[in-house]
């Protein structure tokens, strides 16, 4: 029987669009606990190998959700605005048209149940179009799958969010971790700024945090010769 083999060019090449792909999934928001498969291969459950409890994840989930609600009901169309919540610190990104409209998001986020912190970025301009919101989530994906490919970081210990070309990044991570994907993330195109949003942790607390794998067992339930 013939045997054929793949161009590693083309072989490299596919898994590179499979790293962009499974990258894009993320930042449109997959659900944090279903397995997503690539290649054959399942990345696994998002909310498992997170380094905030799931209590924390659930709540962040919340005040997402309360906090985007509040700024809809309250400014309407006046404002485009997204809450991202990472360890129970928001992170308000996006546009509104006054700077009275930019405090009083601020005020209404920071009194969400759940709360800890505030970082408020909002930019007081005309709304960003259809056009800048579709590059900033392209971007997004690309500097997810560009952490995917290090081999240094873990690529599911960071939330990534791109505003108008801006990179932000969130995560509990050691220094070293955070100056890694720094420059993981300055070094993708059409990245214009690169914005931290880190929880700093020793080294020692990352140990105590990072989630641990799962032991190997092996089954000895089957017959010797079996």
């Amino acid at each position: 029987m013939k045997q054929t083999t793949m161009n590693p060019i083309l072989h490299r090449a596919s898994r590179g669009v499979c790293t962009v792909l499974a990258a894009a999934a993320l930042a449109a928001g997959l659900s944090a606990c279903a397995p997503l498969i690539v290649g054959g291969a399942v990345v696994g459950s998002v909310m498992a190998i997170d380094r905030r409890t799931a209590g924390t994840q659930i709540e962040d989930e919340g005040i997402e959700l309360r906090a985007a609600q509040r700024i809809r009901e309250t400014l309407g169309d006046r404002a485009h605005v997204n809450v991202t919540s990472y360890n129970r610190q928001a992170l308000l990104t996006g546009e509104v048209t006054t700077a009275q409209d930019r405090q009083a998001v601020e005020q209404m986020v920071s009194q969400v149940e759940n709360v800890r912190s505030v970082v408020n970025d909002i930019a007081v301009t005309s709304h960003s179009t259809l056009s800048n919101r579709s590059n900033d989530t392209f971007i997004t994906g690309k500097v997810r799958a560009s952490l995917v490919d290090a081999k240094d970081v873990s690529a599911n210990s960071f939330k990534v969010v791109t505003e108008r070309s801006v990179v932000y990044l969130m995560g509990r991570v050691s220094q070293r971790e955070a100056n890694r994907a720094t420059e993981i993330a300055r070094g993708v195109s059409g990245v214009s700024k690169v914005v931290r949003v880190f929880e700093i942790v020793s080294e020692e607390e990352l140990r105590r945090i990072a989630p641990q794998p799962a032991p190997v067992t092996t089954d000895n339930s089957r017959p010797a010769g079996g």
